[in-house]
């Protein structure tokens, strides 16, 4: 990929940089996170109903993406990190994954059923993220399913953290909600998990069908 936007270069580079650090964390990062497999479960479940395959889209090193397999979809992962993408394909090599930008897929219209977005917007500057909701509507068949998982931001407004990759964004779940129905986007149910000991942050999660 070349020429991207500055802030998707430093996202991409900085994921580039850690990403066997990256891997070595996330491979189990599910198995202590019961409602975490809980909505994925439900969002494969009405994933399943729609026709299309399903993305994952910032699939990072793809582990994310297996558990959708497992959980019975047609799925791939797209990911901005070239490095990530290498490490996905070698860990998963009966999975298609690819290099690519959330806002700019090579995707026709409507032709996905389902897009799992797992905290892969967060590093997206709050004016960028209308253009990433269009992006998403655009390629899902109508009544596709999507799933944005996210940092909540606890009754604050959007709010920049020190994420320990590159800044991140925090976002009230009615303001993230508000977007996507103005996407086109029609919410299905939210759930919201207080952070864990290890975690500093509330977890929002927006499942939601394309209207």
């Amino acid at each position: 990929m070349t020429d991207l936007p500055s802030h998707l270069s430093v996202t991409a580079d900085a994921y580039d940089a850690l990403a066997v650090v990256y891997a070595d964390f996330a491979r189990d990062a599910l198995d202590p996170l019961p409602l975490d497999r809980a909505i994925l479960a439900a969002f494969a479940e009405l994933a399943r109903a729609s026709a299309g395959p399903v993305a994952e889209l910032g699939c990072g090193p793809g582990q994310t993406t297996a558990h959708l397999r497992d959980l019975g979809l047609d799925v791939f992962g797209v990911d901005l990190s070239p490095v990530m993408i290498g490490l996905a394909r070698d860990a998963y090599p009966d999975l298609r994954f690819e290099v690519g930008s959330m806002d700019a897929l090579d995707l026709a219209d409507g032709t996905l059923g389902g897009i799992l977005s797992w905290y892969s917007v967060i590093h997206a500057p709050p004016r960028d993220i209308p253009p990433y909701l269009a992006e998403f509507r655009r390629v899902l068949a109508p009544g596709g399913t999507l799933l944005l998982a996210f940092f909540e931001s606890e009754g604050g407004p959007v709010a920049a953290f020190d994420h320990k990759v590159t800044t991140a964004y925090r976002w009230p779940v009615d303001d993230l909600a508000g977007l996507a129905r103005e996407a086109g986007f029609v919410e299905v149910g939210r759930m919201l998990r207080e952070p864990r000991e290890d975690e500093r942050f509330r977890r929002g999660h927006l499942l939601m069908h394309a209207g």
